[in-house]
C-alpha cells in the first residue's frame, strides 16, 4: 500500500465515523509563541483542548506535517543514520473534545488497523498507563487482546505520573493516560517488548499513541477530572508505512525511495543506502514545506534552523561528490510524490527551488575553503583528541559551518568538538559588538513611575510635566546646558521608535530651559524616554513643559509610512500572495522594506509598483483608523505581520484600498504623499528582497539628483543623455573582448611557466617533486599551472606558491599513482603551517593560504624530504 493510499484510507475511515477532515496547520506555529515548529498533531488544537476556543466541530482528523530539528525536539544528528528518526514526518491523527473517549478511540484505532490497513492481529501489542484499569480492560474483554500482550507502565521516570504512558501540555494544565500499540516486525529483529529491559531495540516499534485527557493538574500536582474529557491520537505516516509496506526501515518506503533515487541522480549515483542520500531525501522535505510555509534561511531562530538543515544537506552533496548546487534540482520529485497532498508544494514549487539554488550557491562559494581547513585540522589530529572550539567558531563566523555541522563531520572520524571553547569565541564575539553598537538610552534604565499618555496621532504640540529624567544612564534630579540626558513626561506628542517607524524628534520647552530632543524610545511598554541634549537653561524632574515635535520631520515619515502600506499591497498584487513582510524601517528620509521574495524585481514590476502606489496618491483617499477586537479585524480582512503576536484589540489603518494592523502615524489623505519612487531594490538574504523608496519632496529631490547624474554621465560619454544606455552596453562590449585577450594571454602564460618549470623537478625514488615560486599569479594561474606540470611529469608531487600584498597562496598537487602514499591534502597543509597558515582539501589537488611569505623558501625546500619519507 503506497502512502498517499495510507494517508488518504485514514482520513477517510475517520471521516466516515463523523470527523471533521481538518487541514493541516503551518509549521509555523503562529499562535503558540512556546514552539519553535509545528511538532504534533494536536499543535492546531491546543487551545480547543484548553477550552479557549470552540470549533464548529467535536471530532476532528488530521495528516499534520510536523518537524523536529530545533529546541527540545531534535533530532537532526540522529537524521540518516537511523530507521525511524526524520526533521520532517507526517503525524496521522484523530481528536475528540468532549464529545467520544476511551472505548471508541480504542475500538477506532482496532478497526482502522485490523480490518482497514488489514495488520495481522497476533503481531500488534499495546501499553496502558499502570493504573488505567478501564483500558486495560477494554483492550483484553472488548478487543481481545489477550493479557500477555498488554503491558502495564507505571510511573518509570522518576516521579508521580511521569511515565511513558502518561502524558501531560505542561507542568499544570490538561494530562492523562495514554495507550500505546506497537507492532512486532518478528523473531528476526533483536530487541524485547515494551517494558523489557531491552525494549529499545528494533523488533517491537510504537505506531500509534492514544491520549486521553481526562485530568486537569493544579499548581499543588492534584489531579482534577475534566468535565469533558477528550482523546488526542498520533500515528507517524513513515512508521505505519514501513510497516504495510513490509520494510523495517522508513527510508526503505515507497516515499524516500523515490527522493534518495531523485538524490543519487543529482550527486555520484552511490548506493541506495548510503546515509548521506538518506540524509538529503530527509532534508528536502523538511526545507522544502518549511520554504512553502514561509519560514527564510536566517541568522536567527526559524531562520537559522532551516539554513542549518539546508548546509547539512549540501555538506552529504559535498561528501558524495557535489561540487555545485544541486540540492535545488530534487525540489521537482518531491512536488511530484507529495504536492497531490499538499498543494503548497505545487503553488510554491518555483519559489522553493529559486530560495534553495540561491542558498546553495552562497554556501558553495565558501564551503570548499572551509572544508580545507577542517580537513587540514583533522589530518593533523590523526583521528584522536577534541577539536579545537576557536577554529569551530572560525568555521562558524567565517566559512557558515554551525557547530553541528562540523560535530557532524568530526563524529565521523571519532572526534569530538571543544563546544565550550565554541561558546567562550562566540559570547567574546556577542561582547564586542555588544560594547560596539550600545545605545546610549540603555533598555536598562530603571523608571518605576507612571506611564506616559501619547497625544501624537492628534497633535504635534502638548503641554506636560516631567516624570524623571537620565544623565549618562543614571536617574539625576536636574540637567544643566549641555547635558546629555533621557526626559521621561507624562504626555507628550512624541511617537517612541516601535513597529518599523523611529522615533519622533523636537523640542521639549520648559520657563528656565530647552531640551533638543534627537530621538525617543520606549524605556518600558507604556513609557516613552525623549534622548536629546539641554541646549539652554535647566530642566528639573516636576517642570511644567510645552513638548513640540519637529513638524517637517514628522510629516515626511508619516508620508513614508503611509506609502509603505500601500507599496506592501502594490508588491502582493504585482509579485504575488507569497509576499510577506520580513522588516521595515520608516524614518523622515526613507522607507526600507524587507520582503519574502525569491528573486530580484524587473525594472517592468518596479515601475508597476510604482504607478500602482502613485494612482493610489492621486485618487487623495481619505486614510481611516480604527481600534477593534482582534476578531473584528481579521473578518474585515486586515493584513498582520507573518509570525506577530496581537492583544485583544487592535489599530486597524485604512490608507486607500489597503488594510493593515499598525500603531504608526500616517497621513489624513493619500495625496498627501506627493510622490512615490522606489530608490533601491536588492537582496539581503536567500529568499529576502530589501526596496528602499521616498516620498513627498524626498523623491522630488531624488529625481532631479537621477536627472543631474545622467546629465553628466551624457556629458562625459559626449552623448545625448537618451543615448547613454547605448553607448555603455558597447563600451561593456569592449571590456568583456579585452578580458577575454588577457585571459587568453594569462593562460599561454601558465603553459609556458608549465614548460620551463619541468626542468627543475628533482627525482625522488623514481617520480618526480617539484616546489617553487611562482611570483604575482594568482590561484587560477597556479590551478592551470599545476594541470599543466601534472600533464607533462606524469608521476609526481608539485608545490606551487605565490605572494602578493604579504599573503601566501599555495597550492599542491599530486598524480593519481601516488595519492595512496602521498596526500595533496597532508602536503600542502605542512607547507602551510611553516608560514603561518593552515590548508587542506582532497588527496589530488588542494590548497591553503598563509602570512609570513618570510618563511616560504625554507618550507619549500622541506618538500623533498617529506615526500621522500612516504614513498
Amino acid at each position: 500500500m503506497k502512502s498517499a493510499e495510507i494517508r488518504d484510507k485514514f482520513l477517510k475511515f475517520f471521516e466516515s465515523k463523523g470527523h471533521q477532515i481538518v487541514a493541516s496547520s503551518s509549521l509555523v506555529p503562529h499562535e503558540d509563541p512556546t514552539l519553535l515548529f509545528t511538532n504534533a498533531g494536536m499543535n492546531q488544537f491546543k487551545d480547543v483542548f484548553l477550552g479557549f476556543d470552540k470549533r464548529p466541530y467535536d471530532r476532528a482528523t488530521t495528516s499534520q506535517k510536523c518537524v523536529r530539528a530545533g529546541g527540545k525536539h531534535n533530532d537532526l544528528e540522529n537524521v540518516g543514520y537511523t530507521a525511524r528518526h526524520h526533521t520532517f514526518f507526517e503525524m496521522l491523527g484523530n481528536f475528540s473534545f468532549g464529545d467520544y473517549f476511551k472505548l471508541d478511540a480504542i475500538k477506532y484505532a482496532w478497526e482502522l488497523l485490523v480490518d482497514v490497513y488489514q495488520l495481522p492481529k497476533e503481531r500488534l501489542w499495546v501499553s496502558v498507563y499502570a493504573e488505567d484499569d478501564e483500558a486495560y480492560e477494554i483492550w483484553n474483554t472488548v478487543i481481545g487482546i489477550p493479557a500477555e500482550r498488554i503491558v502495564r507502565i507505571g510511573d518509570n521516570k522518576g516521579a508521580r505520573y511521569a511515565s511513558d504512558n502518561f502524558w501531560m501540555m505542561g507542568d499544570t494544565g490538561p494530562c492523562g493516560p495514554c495507550t500505546e500499540i506497537f507492532y512486532d516486525h518478528g523473531e528476526h529483529i533483536p530487541g524485547g517488548p515494551p517494558g523489557s529491559p531491552d525494549e529499545d531495540g528494533d523488533r517491537y516499534i510504537e505506531i500509534w499513541n492514544n491520549v486521553f485527557m481526562q485530568f486537569n493538574r493544579d499548581e499543588n500536582g492534584v489531579m482534577h477530572l475534566l468535565p469533558k474529557p477528550s482523546v488526542d491520537t498520533g500515528m507517524g505516516l513513515e512508521r505505519i508505512a514501513a510497516v504495510l509496506q513490509h520494510v523495517h526501515s522508513n527510508y526503505d518506503i515507497d516515499l524516500f525511495q523515490s527522493l534518495i533515487a531523485a538524490a543519487a541522480r543529482e550527486t555520484s549515483g552511490e548506493k541506495m543506502d548510503s546515509p548521506s542520500l538518506r540524509v538529503l531525501a530527509d532534508h528536502i522535505r523538511a526545507c522544502s514545506f518549511l520554504l512553502a510555509d514561509g519560514v527564510i534561511p536566517g541568522n536567527e531562530g526559524r531562520g537559522y534552523v532551516l539554513r542549518r538543515i539546508i548546509r547539512r544537506a549540501i555538506r552529504h552533496g559535498y561528501k558524495l561528490g557535489a561540487r555545485a548546487a544541486f540540492f535545488h534540482r530534487m525540489v521537482p520529485d518531491l512536488v511530484a510524490e507529495m504536492g497531490s497532498a499538499y498543494p503548497e508544494l505545487v503553488s510554491g514549487e518555483k519559489r522553493i527551488t529559486d530560495v534553495l539554488r540561491q542558498e546553495e550557491e552562497r554556501f558553495f562559494t565558501t564551503i570548499e575553503h572551509g572544508m580545507a581547513i577542517l580537513e587540514g585540522e583533522l589530518a593533523a589530529m590523526g583521528g584522536q583528541g577534541i577539536f579545537n572550539g576557536e577554529t569551530a567558531f572560525k568555521l562558524h563566523d567565517t566559512f557558515g559551518f554551525p557547530l553541528d555541522l562540523t560535530a557532524d563531520i568530526c563524529r565521523e572520524r571519532g572526534v569530538s568538538v571543544d563546544s565550550a571553547g565554541f561558546e567562550r569565541a562566540m559570547n567574546r564575539q556577542k561582547e564586542q559588538a555588544r560594547a560596539a553598537g550600545k545605545f546610549q538610552m540603555a533598555a536598562t534604565l530603571e523608571y518605576a513611575g507612571p506611564s506616559t499618555t501619547f497625544h501624537g496621532y492628534d497633535t504635534l504640540d502638548f503641554k506636560g510635566k516631567v516624570l524623571a529624567l537620565y544623565k549618562e544612564g543614571s536617574p539625576a534630579r536636574e540637567l544643566k546646558e549641555g547635558d546629555h540626558g533621557v526626559v521621561v513626561l507624562d504626555e507628550t506628542p512624541f511617537y517612541a521608535e516601535s513597529g518599523g517607524q523611529v522615533g519622533d524628534r523636537g523640542v521639549i520647552q520648559s520657563t528656565q530651559g530647552i531640551f533638543a530632543v534627537d530621538d525617543t524610545q520606549k524605556i518600558q511598554a507604556t513609557v516613552f524616554g525623549h534622548q536629546g541634549v539641554l541646549k539652554t537653561g535647566t530642566l528639573k524632574v516636576g517642570d511644567a513643559v510645552t513638548a513640540r515635535v519637529d513638524l517637517l520631520a514628522r510629516s515626511r515619515t508619516m508620508r513614508n509610512h503611509s506609502a509603505t502600506h500601500l507599496m506592501h499591497k502594490a508588491l502582493r498584487e504585482v509579485l504575488g500572495e507569497h509576499v510577506q513582510q520580513k522588516g521595515s524601517q520608516v524614518d523622515p528620509d526613507k522607507t526600507r522594506f524587507d520582503f519574502v521574495h525569491n528573486q530580484p524585481m524587473s525594472d517592468a514590476e518596479i515601475r508597476r509598483v510604482e504607478n500602482i502606489v502613485n494612482a493610489e496618491i492621486l485618487d487623495n483617499a481619505d486614510c481611516q483608523c480604527r481600534v477593534l477586537p482582534i476578531a473584528e479585524a481579521q473578518k474585515l480582512g486586515a493584513v498582520m505581520l507573518f509570525g506577530e503576536k496581537y492583544g485583544d484589540e487592535v489599530r486597524v489603518i485604512d490608507i486607500g484600498s489597503s488594510r493593515e494592523l499598525c500603531g504608526g502615524t500616517h497621513v489624513r489623505r493619500t495625496g498627501d504623499i506627493g510622490l512615490f519612487s522606489i530608490a533601491a531594490e536588492g537582496g539581503v538574504a536567500a529568499g529576502v528582497r530589501r526596496v528602499e523608496a521616498v516620498t513627498g519632496d524626498n523623491a522630488l529631490a531624488y529625481m532631479q539628483g537621477m536627472e543631474t547624474t545622467l546629465g553628466g554621465v551624457a556629458g562625459t560619454l559626449k552623448v545625448q543623455p537618451g543615448e547613454v544606455p547605448e553607448r555603455v552596453n558597447a563600451m561593456l562590449d569592449q571590456i568583456r573582448r579585452l578580458e577575454r585577450e588577457l585571459s587568453a594571454l594569462k593562460s599561454k602564460l601558465a603553459t609556458a611557466q608549465g614548460d620551463d618549470l619541468v626542468g627543475q623537478a628533482i627525482e625522488v625514488k623514481g617520480s618526480k617533486v617539484l616546489a617553487v615560486t611562482l611570483e604575482g599569479a594568482d590561484i587560477n594561474a597556479l590551478r592551470e599551472t599545476m594541470d599543466k606540470l601534472r600533464d607533462k611529469l606524469k608521476s609526481a608531487a608539485v608545490v606551487l606558491a605565490s605572494t602578493v600584498d604579504g599573503k601566501v597562496t599555495l597550492i599542491a598537487g599530486v598524480t593519481s599513482d601516488l595519492t595512496a602514499r602521498v596526500k595533496a591534502g597532508e602536503l600542502v597543509n605542512m607547507v602551510a603551517r611553516q608560514v603561518g597558515g593552515k590548508g587542506g582539501g582532497r588527496p589530488d589537488m588542494a590548497q591553503a593560504g598563509g602570512n609570513d611569505p618570510g618563511k616560504l623558501p625554507t618550507a619549500l625546500a622541506s618538500v623533498a624530504a617529506w615526500v621522500e619519507q612516504r614513498l
